[in-house]
């Protein structure tokens, strides 16, 4: 059963791995850049199905990658439950965005609309590809669709309210 505010919650990453033996933890980030998500604090993970309070006591870029020292964590039996824990914060850390922009977590779970109004199916995730984003859709019937995330061209409206997201999207292109 989730949380009542767990909705309130965008994941902004995970815990990737341990790192040496005082309880540092090493972390994906899905922030751009990565570094911004120590910009941020407290951080949730999600242990055993659990949104859970971490203060972020220390954190820096390490080479490519970000490490980070958690909550009371001193060593690395401490640090070791929180493998491959998600990282959100509330809603209400993030910046303010303009009217026409989205997170990505406000597009999860979208309906996707084609332009007879047909369902296509839900948003399930985004896919960050370098030429442009990708919807990865998933149908009544578990098909993956990946639509390209262009705004204008292919993502004609997105409607939170309503929680659909309109795309011209031919459903021959879709392999039907």
């Amino acid at each position: 059963m989730a949380e009542p505010n767990s909705k309130q919650r965008v994941v902004l990453g995970r815990v990737a791995g341990l790192f040496g033996v005082k309880g540092w933890v090493k972390i994906y980030s899905e922030t751009d850049p990565p570094a911004n998500i120590l910009d941020y604090s407290p951080w949730y993970l999600k242990l055993a199905d659990r949104w859970q309070p971490f203060e972020l006591q220390q954190g820096q870029v390490h080479g490519k990658g970000i490490i980070a020292l958690l909550g009371t964590c001193t060593n690395r039996d401490e640090a070791s439950p929180l493998l491959r824990a998600e990282i959100a914060v509330d809603r209400d850390q993030l910046p303010e965005l303009a009217e026409d922009e989205y997170y990505w977590s406000d597009l999860i779970g979208l309906e996707v609309l084609n332009p007879a109004g047909e369902t296509l199916g839900k948003v399930d995730h985004l896919l960050e590809t370098g030429a442009n984003d990708v919807l990865v859709v998933i149908a009544e019937d578990k098909q993956e669709w990946l639509i390209p995330y262009v705004k204008g061209d292919v993502v004609k409206e997105i409607d939170l309210e309503k929680g659909c997201l309109r795309v011209d999207w031919d459903p021959e292109f879709l392999g039907e």
